[in-house]
């Protein structure tokens, strides 16, 4: 893909406060090579590449006790006024819009259970380019307490329409977007996390075996936060690379 349509989640990156770890952790396990930014202003960011095209991306943390934590962020045709119709709807401005060199323009937000998320208005850099394939990003899920709040958040800044999917006994939602289910949502199932752990984003990677890349990550100094197991869409595990930040990754079914 060369363009992403506005609505859709676009891309990923890693916030870390060890971005060399992290230029040796994700090579080793998703088979990416990374292309650190020559400008000085850039801190460093890296765009991991599978293939030679751009799937995520890493730099350092906006503030020193942010968290390591994966982005997920959404195209926009107007950063400006997703951040207006965020605030309209409760949510906050976490970071006011930016231009990032010449590649595009960001915010980065929160809805009002707390999950944080970016959007991106493409100027040189439309996103990833690649999707849905090993090593690239296939799904973004928001797990939140306030799933009837969300509904009404997320529908009034991207214009996301939910649709009920009921799986394994829980309530699961889709959000679609236009002709396309663009991404999920569904309430906290424990998975080892606290109890008042806030809203988040997750972002899962697809890969060629679950198993494996989970086995590969312990090696690597990560963490198996759930163990591999079956879903309809296809085999996953929730992973922790060696700082902490959360990932899941997923052998797609057929």
């Amino acid at each position: 893909m060369s363009t992403v349509p506005a609505g859709t989640p676009c891309w990923t990156d890693l916030a870390t406060p060890d971005l060399a770890a992290a230029r040796r952790f994700y090579p080793e396990l998703f088979g990416w090579t990374g292309r650190v930014a020559p400008q000085p202003e850039a801190a460093g960011y890296t765009t991991f590449l599978k293939d030679g095209r751009p799937v995520a991306g890493a730099g350092p943390p906006a503030a020193p006790d942010q968290v390591p934590i994966w982005s997920t962020y959404v195209a926009t045709d107007d950063a400006d006024l997703a951040a207006t119709r965020v605030e309209a709807a409760g949510g906050q401005v976490l970071v006011a819009p930016f231009d990032v060199l010449d590649q595009g323009r960001m915010g980065v937000f929160a809805d009002p259970a707390g999950a944080v998320f970016s959007v991106w208005q493409s100027m040189r850099m439309p996103g990833a380019e690649l999707f849905n394939a090993p090593g690239a990003m296939c799904w973004n899920e928001l797990v939140s307490p306030d799933p009837e709040g969300a509904k009404v958040f997320y529908e009034l800044v991207f214009g996301w329409h939910p649709e009920e999917q009921p799986t394994a006994g829980y309530g699961y939602t889709g959000w679609r977007c236009g002709a396309r289910i663009v991404a999920g949502m569904m309430p906290p199932l424990g998975d080892g996390l606290p109890a008042d752990m806030p809203a988040y984003w997750s972002v899962y990677f697809a890969v060629d075996d679950a198993d494996a890349t989970a086995a590969r990550a312990t090696t690597l100094g990560g963490t198996i936060l759930t163990p591999p197991r079956d879903t309809p869409q296809g085999r996953l595990t929730a992973l922790r690379d060696p700082d902490g930040a959360l990932f899941t990754v997923i052998a797609l079914a057929p």
